[in-house]
């Protein structure tokens, strides 16, 4: 009696293979307590070994997809994954410009298994429609390279790329480093609007089964901002959740398996 439940949406890709993407944001959402909706931006066909074709629906009717949820439900936090082209991001960002809820915004661009996920021309749309104002970016240290033109090869240089993103008007950035690997920890760089940089620290696991890391750990921040974490608090959250994730990851299949979002 009493508990409310918060809508957590996330608009992003589907992934077949069920890891990453859509499917892998509902089960986050599920696992940390949240209702999740969804918006679907692509189809791809894919399992843990790559993505062999995508098809796209047509800009209006993602942008009819996002409308539709947001005049239905109470949405308490937000999401976006793969966005792949510069038409789709162009037809939601006015939209998610009203919105008054927290949008965590990954920028995805290549798959585990290294496929393009993000056309070359979106980068600029993203930039400046999305990046804009968004509560939290959560780029890897290539995608922090793509969107700032900077080398970033060490935590000082991720605090630069963090504070570059912030000038570009992100109001906090997480830039993440745990895909570089080889160390006992995988640290991560938050960057506030106003506060000192932090490095955010897990214990580095050693498995191939990484697919959809970065996707889980999105729609974690996100449930955790909606369920009225600070930013700081709802990332430390999300690592936790991810790091367990991890090390209780498992192969269903062929290649990189996902992690394990049941885990507990």
């Amino acid at each position: 009696m009493g508990y409310k439940t918060p809508n957590i949406l996330t608009v992003a890709g589907s992934d077949s293979g069920g890891g990453a993407g859509i499917q892998a944001d509902l089960k986050t959402i599920m696992a940390l307590g949240g209702y999740g909706m969804s918006v679907v931006t692509a189809l791809t066909a894919q399992n843990g070994m790559g993505v062999t074709g995508i098809f796209t629906p047509d800009p209006d009717f993602v942008a009819l997809q996002l409308t539709t949820v947001l005049e239905g439900f109470p949405v308490s936090a937000a999401k976006t994954g793969m966005l792949f082209s510069a038409a789709i991001i162009r037809a939601i960002a006015p939209i998610l410009k009203t919105r008054k809820f927290p949008l965590v915004v990954d920028p995805v661009c290549v798959s585990t298994s290294g496929s393009k996920l993000l056309e070359d021309d979106a980068i600029e749309a993203l930039a400046t429609e999305l990046l804009p104002d968004c509560d939290l970016l959560t780029p890897n240290r290539p995608e922090a390279e793509r969107l700032t033109g900077m080398t970033v090869a060490s935590l000082e240089d991720a605090v630069a790329a963090g504070e570059k993103l912030i000038e570009m008007g992100a109001k906090a950035v997480l830039v993440k480093g745990g895909h570089a690997g080889g160390g006992i920890m995988a640290t991560d760089v938050l960057c506030e609007k106003g506060e000192s940089p932090k490095n955010l620290s897990q214990a580095w696991i050693d498995t191939k089964n990484t697919h959809g890391t970065g996707c889980t750990l999105s729609a974690a921040i996100a449930t955790g901002l909606g369920n009225g974490l600070p930013v700081r608090a709802a990332v430390a959250r999300a690592q936790e959740y991810v790091n367990l994730a991890l090390r209780k990851s498992y192969s269903p299949g062929k290649g990189h398996g996902p992690v394990n979002h049941a885990a507990k």
